[in-house]
């Protein structure tokens, strides 16, 4: 302290914390002219002692204006050292740093004017404080005061130059404060940053690319900023770095691909169009640097599909398609659970785009890794049954696409069927909507033999009845109208000529039992028709109530169809089929002939077949008013089920024991009887007490019959009801 005293006058050191600006200038250069001489005489002591004494009783002094002149005068010390600055920068540069955090905003700026002249006097050998004074002109960027930015600018500017033109900056030192500063929000201090980022780019000896992980959130972060400046700088800063990317024999795109999945779902549409290119070209030039990350991708991928901006809807198809085209292989690292896992997660999206494209890929690993999707099925097989009940027809038709690969197993194939029906037993609107949909979607890739054999078996031990009657008049209408079904429907017609049409209705018969309409129009289609006459004659009271009428409504109308021509044309032949006619009548003689349509459609039928006499050898119109009273007094065993005339053959045909088909349909009918007896039972039992008391005291006791004779009225003629 006492050699500086004893260089530097009394008057200059007054004058250098003058509150007068010119003062302390003047002062600065009387500084910077000692200093000089003390250079040239190469007496570094002295020149040491006069910066400690600027540092420590002026730029750290309580006073303002001695810290303003204590920066001005390090400055000019700087000058004054020229070339043999470097050796004392690491007294001069810490104080000045150190001023940028000043409250008073003269002195931060004084501070950027110091900091300004001694780095164009040192240049390459400031880089050294370059970390420290990056992290100080960060600050300053944002500063309050509109001066202390302007010369905070300058200085940018300079260390700039500096850095570009150095070589011994370095990168790696920096990268970690810069990837601190990147999330900050500030928008001053964003433009500074990006500012950097595409200097630093430019240099040829810096590698940016290398280390572009590290910042390239917070590049992407700057896309949704509030200004427009700050998201045009971002944004170019990004494209410039993608194009570096494309002509770069070396990326690793592995990290940023995990950003860009992230920035994928950004709630800002420029960062989620921006993440799907970059997505959308990181999947065309990474190859198998991305096998690892093909998951996340995915997950990125499918939700942008059905983006509300189209730009982003067409570059995430395409990314997509690119995807999906790569054949890698689960050696590789290709993980099929992870793919699996997004696809079905993407199954309960409330975008159905998204949901096809989720099953377009479970299809597809299907047919590439079948053995290794299989392990993971029971990951996703419940999702893909729930995915049935979509709104979708689209999507159904795509899980049952899925659900027909994976059923080509035996196991998975009863596995699958067992499911179906117990979603349609939970949920009946399933069945209702869908349910056609499937059954004959699931026929066509299938084998509608095949589907059919295995619900009927299900089915026929089912212990929900409402349901299987549900169910099986669901199927026979699938049946009967599908065009899906032809094949099946032609085997059924040969059950009586053919071994597999009789395998066939024997395996059907057991489950359709559950509902008489069914059996009447198994047998219509098996041309079994003396045994549906057989059914109709064993129903009783309780069987013909409204729903039995609707489903017989339903089967006259279907008559009428084209599917049922062959049965119409059998009819020009009434001595032939004459169990199809007392079948007939039979239907018709279960209908209500006031308010029913189905009534009048089927009787005009019957008026326009031939009135032919049954008798073969008769082939001569009848003379009774009735042509057909001899087909309905006809109940001789001796006309078999094709209509021939011959010798009763005890109730067998072609193999098959209708006797015992008619008993097994008894039984099961018995068990429909006793459910529906019990259920209105229970409905009963619910009503009141008090209810019931009531009605008991308002009903008339009954008369006995025994108690008074018959009067004449009462006494009917033969065959008719007494009342």
């Amino acid at each position: 302290m006492a050699d500086a005293l004893s260089v530097i006058p009394a008057s200059v050191l007054r004058n250098l914390s003058d509150k007068l600006y010119e003062k302390r200038k003047n002062a600065a250069l009387e500084v910077e002219g000692i200093v000089k001489q003390l250079a040239s005489s190469g007496d570094h002591e002295k020149i040491s002692a006069v910066i400690n004494l600027l540092t420590t009783e002026f730029t750290y002094s309580p006073q303002a204006n001695h810290r303003k002149g204590g920066l001005i005068g390090l400055a000019a010390a700087t000058v004054g050292l020229t070339s043999e600055a470097a050796q004392h920068l690491e007294q001069i540069v810490p104080p000045v740093l150190n001023s940028f955090s000043d409250q008073d905003s003269r002195v931060r700026y004084y501070a950027c004017e110091a900091l300004y002249n001694i780095a164009k006097v040192v240049r390459g050998d400031f880089i050294i404080f370059f970390n420290q004074i990056f992290d100080a002109l960060c600050k300053l960027s944002a500063d309050s005061d509109a001066n202390v930015q302007s010369a905070a600018h300058l200085l940018d500017r300079l260390v700039k130059d500096i850095v570009t033109e150095s070589d011994q900056f370095s990168i790696e030192e920096f990268i970690p404060l810069l990837r601190e500063r990147m999330n900050v929000l500030n928008p001053y201090v964003r433009q500074f940053l990006v500012g950097w980022i595409t200097v630093l780019d430019s240099v040829p000896d810096i590698d940016m690319l290398g280390f572009l992980p590290d910042f390239l959130d917070g590049l992407f972060n700057m896309l949704s900023d509030s200004s427009h400046e700050i998201r045009q700088q971002a944004d170019s800063a990004l494209s410039e770095f993608l194009q570096e990317i494309k002509n770069s024999p070396s990326v690793d795109y592995g990290r940023m691909a995990e950003i860009l999945v992230q920035r994928a779902a950004s709630p800002d549409e420029f960062t989620r169009l921006t993440a799907i290119t970059w997505i959308n070209e990181f999947v065309k030039l990474g190859g198998d640097q991305l096998v690892p990350y093909y998951a996340d991708i995915l997950g990125a991928i499918l939700p942008c599909i059905s983006d509300k901006e189209e730009k982003i809807r067409v570059v995430a198809r395409e990314t997509n398609e690119e995807l999906r085209a790569i054949k890698a292989d689960p050696a590789e690292a290709f993980d099929v659970g992870a793919i699996l896992s997004i696809a079905r997660r993407q199954l309960l999206s409330e975008w159905e785009a998204t949901r096809i494209e989720a099953l377009h890929w479970i299809s597809t690993l299907l047919n590439r890794h079948r053995a290794e999707v299989l392990c993971f099925l029971n990951d996703i097989f419940d999702t893909l049954l729930k995915a049935l009940s979509d709104s979708s027809d689209e999507v159904v038709l795509l899980v049952l696409d899925i659900h027909a690969c994976i059923a080509q197993d035996p196991l998975h194939f009863r596995q699958l069927v067992v499911f179906l029906v117990h979603n349609f037993r939970v949920d009946h609107s399933l069945l209702e909507r869908r349910g056609a949909l499937i059954i004959r979607r699931l026929c066509v890739l299938l084998d509608a033999e095949r589907v059919y054999r295995e619900l009927s078996t299900i089915l026929e031990g089912e212990a929900d009845l409402d349901f299987a009657c549900i169910m099986v008049q669901a199927l026979n209408l699938i049946l009967l109208t599908s065009a899906e079904l032809s094949e099946l429907r032609e085997l059924l017609k040969k059950s009586l000529v053919n071994a597999a049409g009789k395998d066939l209705f024997v395996s059907l018969y057991a489950s359709w039992c559950h509902s008489p309409m069914a059996i009447i129009s198994l047998c219509l289609l098996a041309q079994t028709y003396q045994h549906a006459s057989a059914v109709i004659q064993s129903l009783v009271e309780e069987d013909i109530n409204v729903k039995f009428l609707v489903q017989l409504d339903k089967l006259v109308r279907l008559l009428e169809t084209p599917i049922f021509a062959y049965l119409r044309l059998q009819l020009l032949e009434p001595g032939r089929y004459i169990w199809l006619l007392k079948l007939l009548y039979g239907l018709l003689m279960l209908l209500p002939q006031q308010q029913s349509a189905a009534f009048k459609i089927l009787q005009t039928r019957l008026k326009t077949v031939p009135s032919y006499s049954f008798n073969g050898d008769q082939l001569k119109r009848t003379s009774s008013g009735n042509p057909y009273t001899q087909i309905l007094h006809h109940s001789g065993s001796q006309i078999t089920e094709d209509g021939d005339i011959s010798q009763d053959n005890g109730n067998l045909q072609n193999g098959i024991n209708f006797a015992l088909r008619l008993q097994q349909f008894e039984q099961m009918q018995q068990q429909h009887r006793l459910l529906a007896k019990s259920q209105a039972q229970l409905r009963n039992s619910s009503s009141s007490l008090s209810k019931e008391g009531q009605k008991a005291l308002t009903r008339r006791p009954p008369t006995s019959d025994t108690s008074r004779p018959p009067s004449r009225s009462s006494r009917k003629g033969p065959g008719q009801l007494q009342l």
